[in-house]
């Protein structure tokens, strides 16, 4: 049997072992890797080339790089190719239908999510931070929506108590890999009919920003959480701690410093790494205890306990480490 040619289209890390495993055998014969243009990145703002591109360069595969999937040269390129099928998992850009119509087997598209619940930019962030249990893959046959085409097939997986989004990201990517590889042959042969998309039960899954991280302790503690481990690496969780002596109402002794009217420091920014819901109660953001279990504070319902945290510009710390050298006590506030 002939090898299947086909064109990867991806960008982002999620995209890599999809194309590691559809470049890893004899049945498909990767004819081409279309990836983001090298961005400038780092301190120095230097171009760097897309995890994808990186690994196909390591694979010996032919790279392309428009800069818009719709430009006419970049398409006419793609059709002498002549492949059978166009796999894009993590790509970025919108295909235009020039593209969609190309293969004779059309493009597929691997979504991290069960759709149609998810549709858009961050899925795996939203199925945590709305406290879902599980989640999945969709192998969907592209149309001109926003991943709305026909399901070719789906696989499921729970969400740990233990995962963030780092953690369910790497799961679901290997998911991916794994049912194209398995799905692919018997998709082309006819085998594996399409089936459109479930009219309920659709939602949008927006891309996150950094004020998604902003903790709002008036929530319930279990939503705080949730949204911590969704938010996590990126944008992070994040939190403004004032000590008590600092808040409205009490007579400050301390000199005033630079840019406070009122002589309170700064209050200084937090990242919280990992917590735990605990059942306890007090006002929302108020430390109600600080010691080498973690610092407990007060939710809008329930309380979060504080496992490892980081002072911005310092390293992580376990909330132990952290009171060593910051020292925090019951009716310090931490604010939204």
């Amino acid at each position: 049997m002939t090898a299947l040619r086909i064109i990867f289209m991806g960008t982002a890390e999620l995209s890599c072992a999809s194309l590691q495993t559809l470049a890893g055998g004899d049945t498909f014969q990767i004819a081409a890797v279309v990836t983001q243009p090298d961005r400038p990145k780092g301190r120095d703002l230097k171009p760097q080339p897309s995890p994808v591109k990186s690994l196909a360069l390591r694979l010996g595969l032919p790279v392309f790089q428009p800069e818009r999937a719709r430009d006419d040269k970049f398409i006419a390129e793609l059709r002498a190719l002549q492949p059978d099928l166009i796999v894009v998992v993590a790509y970025g850009q919108i295909l235009p239908p020039a593209i969609l119509a190309l293969p004779r087997h059309g493009c597929l598209n691997v979504h991290t999510s069960l759709l149609p619940k998810y549709r858009g930019a961050a899925p795996i962030q939203w199925a945590i931070a709305h406290g879902d249990t599980e989640t999945g893959v969709t192998l969907m046959k592209m149309d001109v929506g926003l991943d709305t085409g026909p399901i070719v097939s789906q696989r499921t997986t729970s969400i740990l108590p233990e995962d963030d989004s780092d953690t369910l990201h790497d799961r679901l990517a290997q998911l991916g890999a794994e049912l194209l590889a398995q799905t692919i042959p018997d998709y082309v042969a006819g085998k594996i009919q399409p089936v459109a998309q479930p009219a309920e039960g659709a939602s949008h899954a927006a891309k996150i920003k950094k004020e998604d991280g902003r903790i709002d302790w008036n929530q319930p503690a279990r939503t705080i959480w949730n949204r911590l481990r969704a938010f996590t690496p990126w944008p992070g969780a994040f939190t403004f701690l004032r000590s008590a002596e600092h808040q409205p109402g009490v007579n400050l002794t301390a000199p005033k410093s630079a840019g406070s009217a009122l002589g309170a420091p700064k209050p200084h920014l937090l990242k919280i790494w990992k917590a735990e819901v605990v059942e306890k109660s007090g006002g929302a953001g108020e430390v109600l205890s600080a010691d080498k279990t973690g610092i407990v504070v007060g939710c809008g319902q329930g309380a979060l306990r504080i496992l490892e945290l980081q002072r911005e510009g310092g390293r992580r710390l376990t909330a132990a480490e952290f009171l060593a050298g910051h020292a925090l006590k019951a009716g310090d506030k931490f604010e939204g």
